[in-house]
């Protein structure tokens, strides 16, 4: 890894999401944020990271690639009211040459708790093929730094979680 990939790296743990607020449109009948917009707030807080990494859908249209998401499972763990500030959080848990398996964590950036998370994996397309295809050397070697960084941390309990009924024996 070079000291320019290294500080990539660091820099997205760093990465400030700016004015991320729980906005009167995603509030529904039970008075908090509706399921729908933790996705789409979860999709939004990507930009800033794949961007870095390069493998944002705009960079890589230009060359005739994007990324599209193959599985994704969200829990909730607290509730979002209306006018609650978010961070956001990404751990890269794992990659190959096409996909990456990531985690985020969705905070009330106020009071300090975690509000949600979610668990993904994406894969580089060729958009003309409309097949599978390997990331650029360059995304490739940026994805690879950061989960070197985050494979020394421990890894959120939530991180591969079944969905299921959880019965007392």
């Amino acid at each position: 890894m070079t000291d320019a990939t290294a500080t990539l790296a660091a820099e997205i743990d760093m990465l400030d999401y700016g004015d991320v607020t729980v906005l009167p449109e995603y509030i529904d009948a039970n008075g908090h944020m509706n399921v729908g917009y933790y996705t789409l707030l979860f999709d939004k807080a990507l930009d800033l990271p794949w961007a870095r990494l390069g493998i944002y859908s705009q960079q890589l249209l230009k060359s005739g690639m994007s990324s599209f998401a193959l599985e994704t499972h969200l829990t909730y763990q607290r509730e979002l009211k209306l006018g609650d500030k978010l961070q956001f959080k990404l751990f890269m848990l794992d990659y190959d040459a096409k996909r990456v398996h990531y985690f985020l964590q969705m905070y009330n950036a106020q009071a300090g708790y975690l509000a949600a998370t979610c668990e993904q994996i994406s894969i580089c397309m060729d958009m003309n093929a409309r097949r599978s295809a390997a990331w650029s050397e360059t995304a490739r070697t940026n994805i690879e730094a950061l989960h070197a960084l985050h494979k020394q941390r421990p890894r959120p309990a939530e991180v591969g979680r079944a969905i299921g009924i959880r019965r007392k024996t």
